[in-house]
């Protein structure tokens, strides 16, 4: 098994180490510290060693920071984890805190009239600690970079991770490293800078053409790399991570070093250099001014291109979730026929999902660890089942199943909810209105400039005329064989990044009702061209990646437009017309119940 169910959280053992921290920030002169999720480069998903606010607070979710201050030690969450904090850490020690409506430079003056907050220049950006410090403007407290606190009085924290890197083929990248790098840095020259440093993993995965195994799920190697204007790289990580088949993929003008003299190199570099603002650590740009160099803010020069996939790379993404709708639906009939006789545990069902992804002898890993919440275990959003939390299948409630996978040739991920019995009106009810914005989001055409701040509404609709929301985004970004949650494009009421062709993103609207149940429908999709209609205007719109049928026993047909009804009918059609000869005979019987008109 890729995903395992062990407790990572422990809330008893949070007071102590705060306690500890607390010491430890008085013997340095210090009213508090930042403890981030993310690590040197601003990852959501962290190896072992750098799970410093777990460690200290018990918090598991994939984002979120605290601050300690001496009276007060809040955890900040936004909406994807407000029930499961309340779980996870002991409320007597730690402070959950609404984020981002409520800011941390506000928060810190209204609980610390005047000392000094430290915090770890390469755990932030110098976006973040600028709004920070543009908030504590005119107040008694300051904030003062130093070496990590967390790691001074973590005794058994990990090594750095070891995973090594592998290639990943031209015939699935769809252009060589050698063409990317001459792309992005006649770029740089354009705009006369000389050198851009690049600190995402994703982002150098995708430049040098590897994959690695640093941290769980994701396959990225944990490196940093200064693109230079003349096409030459400069990759900072630790050589033993680079075996002979990655290395002989490494062309001459890319220059290999360990890790440790990433700052050296930082301070030797003159010039202008291009640095991301708002994902470089806050480190990079003090070192390079240190030794002379002219910083100029700008966006990571991959992260844009990397976005929008190209021909081969939208090929392998389709192939990949054809593989993996065959496989959910082959687990889909397995569960249907499973579930109503009892004895079922979340876990078992976990277990069975990934067991019929193995089956395709492709599976290279899962890209998340599987939220597979029952009934009211499913309204926790980012919900991971655990040998303590393992709760039965019960008959009249909901299943809530978000996984994906991690295939060679495209990332998948894909959230279904699930009948098991009658779980009532109310909730086919809720179950309707959360698929019409699926359906909406799907149908939508657009002219481009839009971003998806532009979209975002059209899945909430449907909820809003009910009085109903979700606390979460509409959609992410997805990488190609990289990672599941991938940027600068998404569907959020805070995304301004115009969506262009071949940019993959989610489309996963939802509804939670605390202690009850919760439902999100999820299917990716990819932006393209639109076809040709009205007066010809330059449009786009989204094709669906993602093949698995819909819970027809949970929609009310009788709240669908004839549109909706046409679309739903159609999608049907296409998952039985693309997957049928993929499966077994059952499967097959039951995906041709499952897709019958409604």
């Amino acid at each position: 098994m890729f995903q395992s169910f062990e407790t990572t959280s422990d809330p008893a053992a949070g007071p102590g180490r705060l306690a500890r921290l607390r010491d430890h920030l008085r013997g340095e002169g210090l009213a508090g510290f930042l403890v981030p999720r993310a690590d040197v480069h601003q990852g959501e998903y962290v190896a072992a060693r750098d799970e410093r606010l777990q460690w200290l607070t018990g918090f598991t979710g994939s984002a979120g920071f605290a601050i300690v201050l001496p009276d007060v030690a809040g955890v900040f969450i936004d909406g994807r984890y407000r029930v499961q904090v309340k779980g996870q850490v002991d409320l007597a020690a730690f402070t959950p805190v609404p984020w981002p409506e409520v800011k941390p430079g506000p928060w810190i003056r209204e609980h610390l009239a005047a000392g000094v907050v430290g915090f770890d220049p390469w755990l932030h950006s110098a976006d973040e600690i600028a709004r920070i410090e543009a908030a504590l403007e005119g107040s008694g407290v300051t904030l003062r970079a130093i070496s990590n606190a967390v790691d001074a009085i973590w005794p058994d924290q990990p090594g750095p991770p070891m995973g090594a890197a592998f290639p990943h083929p031209v015939t699935l990248a769809g252009e060589t490293s050698v063409d990317k790098r001459a792309r992005l840095a006649a770029g740089l020259r354009d705009q006369g800078q000389s050198t851009a440093v690049i600190t995402l993993p994703d982002s150098l995965c995708w430049l040098l053409n590897l994959r690695g195994a640093d941290v769980p799920r994701n396959p990225i190697l944990h490196g940093f790399a200064i693109l230079h204007a003349d096409g030459s790289v400069d990759l900072f990580t630790a050589p033993e991570k680079l075996p002979t088949a990655a290395r002989d993929t490494l062309d001459a003008a890319i220059r290999l070093h360990p890790a440790p003299a990433f700052d050296a190199a930082l301070q030797a570099l003159t010039g202008t250099v291009r640095v991301d603002r708002s994902t470089a650590p806050l480190a990079v740009s003090r070192l390079l001014e240190k030794g002379g160099a002219t910083v100029a803010w700008g966006d990571d020069p991959c992260r844009l291109p990397k976005a929008c996939k190209n021909l081969a790379e939208v090929a392998g993404m389709r192939e990949a979730h054809l593989r993996d709708g065959a496989a959910v639906v082959e687990f889909l009939c397995w569960l249907d026929d499973t579930a109503p006789k009892g004895g079922l545990t979340e876990i078992d069902v976990v277990t069975a999902l990934e067991g019929h992804r193995r089956a395709t002898n492709m599976l290279h890993d899962i890209s998340f660890d599987t939220i597979c919440g029952a009934g009211p275990n499913g309204a926790i959003m980012h919900y991971r089942v655990t040998t303590d939390s393992n709760r039965p299948v019960r008959l009249n409630e909901l299943l809530l199943v978000d996984s994906g996978a991690q295939y060679a040739d495209g990332t998948t991920d894909i959230t279904r909810t699930i009948a098991v019995g009658d779980p009532g009106a109310e909730a086919r009810d809720c179950y309707t209105r959360v698929l019409q914005g699926v359906i909406a989001i799907s149908r939508a055409r657009w002219p481009r400039g839009i971003t998806g701040r532009d979209l975002d509404a059209l899945a909430r609709f449907p909820l809003w005329v009910a009085g109903l929301d979700f606390d979460h985004g509409t959609g992410h970004g997805v990488g190609a064989f990289l990672s599941v949650h991938e940027g600068p494009q998404r569907i959020s009421r805070i995304s301004e990044v115009p969506l262009e062709p071949g940019m993959i993103l989610s489309n996963e609207p939802g509804y939670y009702r605390e202690g009850a149940f919760g439902i999100r429908l999820e299917n990716l999709i990819v932006v393209q061209p639109a076809p040709a209609l009205g007066d010809g205007r330059d449009q786009l719109c989204f094709e669906t990646l993602t093949f698995a049928p819909f819970d027809r026993r949970l929609i009310r047909a009788d709240r669908l437009s004839p549109d909706e009804r046409g679309w739903i009918d159609a999608y049907h059609a296409e998952v039985m017309e693309k997957l049928s000869q993929r499966l077994s005979p059952a499967a097959r019987d039951w995906l041709a119940a499952a897709c019958a008109p409604i």
